[in-house]
């Protein structure tokens, strides 16, 4: 099963409240940080939620 590399690229500070828990349940705590998850509708949804305060990248 495809890998996603997710990396936070700016800050959750005056987000919505669902936009910094899908941050914290994907494990992205400050800027730059780097979390590995499995490809999976559950975490696509959470990135999707997400997606402009973090790069995603497929990996191996």
């Amino acid at each position: 099963m495809a890998r996603l590399k997710v990396t936070q690229l700016r800050s959750d500070i005056g987000r919505k409240r669902n936009q910094r828990e899908s941050l914290r349940s994907l494990g992205l705590k400050r800027i730059n940080d780097v979390v590995v998850k499995e490809d999976r509708p559950e975490i696509r949804g959470m990135i999707f939620a997400v997606s402009h305060l973090v790069k995603v990248e497929e990996v191996e």
